[in-house]
């Protein structure tokens, strides 16, 4: 399902908005709609170049909004803000409203998927391989701070006769945790030998309910405390005392060599009814208790022998 449902749809209402913000009565909402994608389509195609994000439309009766997110915003602006003029007359010919727009810059583009995506494509048509370009946006977005990125580019990859699908990836990226900010874009990059598609995720991290507190502290993430708890829940159980070692035969407690059982023999000693082997290993009972040690006879209780004096020759 994560892979099927646009991230920014499936979030909306939980840590996202919506991209359109307006209300209006059933028959005049398909005329509504329309006047949104004509507002969205003349924007990219004026400012295609200027790397565009986002555009964001917020409509009163007699007014409209258009906030636009943008990596270069001295391009739409232009000199003198001439640019914006000329953006609000060609909206107002098409809207018949009054329009009003906000310029807003992108501070970290590496983080915004959008952004990637047009990059790469960029590149792929400017005939870079498309392996250094997404391993070189992969490593600018975990590096700018983004806790994972996936990509996939998937057409004729290389100029190859079949076309096929590639996929890097780098940290985490939950699709199905809606607390997880992903930002989603894609572009199309153009090339003489067809159309090659390219999709970003980045995860920005996680936005919590207002008042959450963590157990950790209020800037620890949950995916870093079940981490720790799971390294914690590990020592605990002593799993490193065998397999670390690695010594073979020692059991989890280190108590020592555990002697392997025979057939029908007890772990102390030989069969039922049998006198152990003397060359059969002790066990550690055997090893722990001390051998019995006959007790000495008093020497005052031995009687001394008689010795008979040697006869006189005389």
């Amino acid at each position: 399902m994560g892979q099927k449902v646009h991230p920014g749809g499936f979030r909306v209402g939980v840590i996202h908005d919506w991209k359109s913000n307006w209300w209006t009565g059933k028959a005049e909402f398909a005329d509504y709609i329309l006047e949104d994608v004509r507002i969205r389509e003349h924007i990219l195609r004026k400012l295609s170049h200027a790397g565009l994000s986002d555009i964001l439309i917020r409509k009163d009766k007699q007014r409209i909004t258009v906030d636009i997110y943008t990596a270069r915003p001295g391009i739409v602006i232009g000199k003198s803000g001439v640019e914006v003029d000329a953006l609000r007359r060609e909206l107002h010919a098409i809207t018949k409203k009054n329009v009003h727009i906000n310029i807003n810059e992108i501070k970290r583009p590496e983080l915004d998927a959008k952004l990637v995506a047009q990059s790469i494509a960029e590149q792929l048509e400017n005939r870079v391989s498309f392996r250094r370009a997404m391993k070189r946006s992969l490593a600018s977005a975990m590096r700018s701070g983004a806790q994972g990125i996936k990509i996939t580019a998937g057409g004729r990859l290389g100029g190859g006769e079949m076309s096929r699908r590639e996929m890097y990836s780098e940290g985490r990226v939950p699709l199905h945790t809606i607390r997880a900010d992903i930002d989603y874009g894609q572009a199309e990059a153009k090339t003489t030998f067809g159309i090659i598609g390219v999709k970003v995720w980045v995860n920005k991290g996680e936005i919590m309910p207002e008042g959450y507190d963590a157990p950790g502290g209020r800037d620890a993430r949950l995916g870093d405390q079940d981490q720790a708890r799971r390294r914690r829940g590990a020592s605990a159980e002593g799993l490193g005392a065998s397999r670390e070692s690695g010594r073979r035969g020692q059991d989890r407690e280190g108590l020592g060599i555990v002697p392997r059982k025979r057939r029908g023999q007890r772990l102390g000693g030989g069969r039922s009814g049998q006198r152990p082997r003397r060359d059969a290993p002790a066990s550690d009972a055997q090893r722990a208790e001390p051998p019995a040690v006959e007790p000495e006879t008093p020497i005052a209780d031995v009687a001394p022998e008689e010795t008979s004096a040697p006869e006189s020759d005389a």
